[in-house]
């Protein structure tokens, strides 16, 4: 599958959620997408899906059969489970015998006589999984599949998604809980600043700059779905862009001085040790929270690298 030149917005005037985006996705993978709440992932993840269709370029080679499981899977049906995937397994000419197989796979069989706004967030969550695994999908696409699950569900999931992209599928995960970091070569995909990245390319591009990725993080978009956006984070809708047809972007950079180690300019007072209560004084225009999160110490190293992927700044404690 391929997108070339990809943007979308969702209002004619509306900001940019993905621009100028051109990339190769390969079968039989399974791949991550990363990024900030907020930075078009689940907009990414929907696009490619064929839920969105692009404002300008295009998406060629779709599977014909594709798998989708939302976020947050919509329970407010008038339907049991059994109902629902009886039905969903019509759609896709699927026996409904295969509707009771993945219930007995993920352990949910108590569950088919049980109405859906019944369901607990991770009840619903494998039915979301069930109906996106309906029908063999050559594309799989599933929006942080892993939240609210229980531990046996969710650490016997990495194993089922192996086994779909064995069979040449291609399977593209956003997934915050760092499930799949023990998977050998995980291609990633960060979406920041409306454009995607794959990190490996993003890696090489800083090290030929000679450039620390840690020392800067890369600034998260605010040009998200405004409705995911506000459910997400609680702030308020990112201001609207005008069209970059009607008017002209403008240039800016961030420039700094370099002085000698303990060199002071005339008239400058030294400064003040940094306080790390107080927010970063560099974030002018966004509110900054500081949180201390304590770790297993054999997760420690995968949360430090998932925290710098999505622009966070990660100090450890000694």
């Amino acid at each position: 599958m391929r997108l070339d030149d990809v943007a979308f917005r969702y209002r004619r005037r509306g900001p940019w959620v993905l621009r100028g985006v051109t990339l190769d996705v390969p079968s039989g993978r399974i791949i991550e997408v990363t990024g900030g709440n907020g930075s078009g992932k689940s907009t990414l993840l929907r696009v490619l899906a064929g839920l969105r269709r692009p404002r300008r370029g295009s998406v060629t080679g779709r599977p014909a059969r594709v798998g989708y499981a939302p976020e947050r899977f919509p329970v407010a049906q008038p339907f049991t489970v059994r109902s629902y995937l009886a039905h969903a397994a019509a759609l896709r000419r699927v026996p409904k015998h295969v509707v009771t197989d993945w219930a007995e796979r993920l352990e949910y069989t108590r569950l088919l006589d049980v109405r859906l706004p019944d369901l607990s967030k991770g009840s619903a969550q494998k039915i979301g999984l069930t109906q996106a695994f309906l029908g063999d999908p050559g594309l799989l696409i599933l929006d942080e599949p892993f939240a609210g699950l229980d531990a046996r569900t969710r650490d016997a999931l990495p194993a089922l998604l192996t086994e779909h992209a064995e069979r040449g599928a291609t399977v593209i995960v956003s997934d915050h809980q760092r499930v799949l970091d023990h998977l050998p070569a995980l291609p990633r995909l960060r979406v920041a600043n409306a454009t995607v990245t794959p990190l490996a390319a993003l890696d090489a591009s800083l090290a030929a700059l000679g450039a620390n990725p840690d020392a800067h993080p890369p600034k998260t978009s605010e040009d998200a779905d405004p409705r995911e956006t506000a459910d997400r984070r609680g702030t308020a809708v990112p201001r609207e862009t005008a069209d970059p047809r009607e008017t002209n972007d403008d240039a800016s950079s961030d420039t700094a001085a370099v002085t000698a180690p303990g060199a002071r300019k005339p008239n400058e007072q030294r400064a003040r040790p940094a306080d790390p209560t107080r927010p970063d004084a560099s974030a002018k225009q966004e509110e900054q929270t500081i949180l201390e999160v304590t770790v297993a110490t054999r997760e420690a190293d995968a949360l430090e690298t998932r925290l710098r992927a999505d622009g966070h700044r990660v100090r450890r404690l000694p």
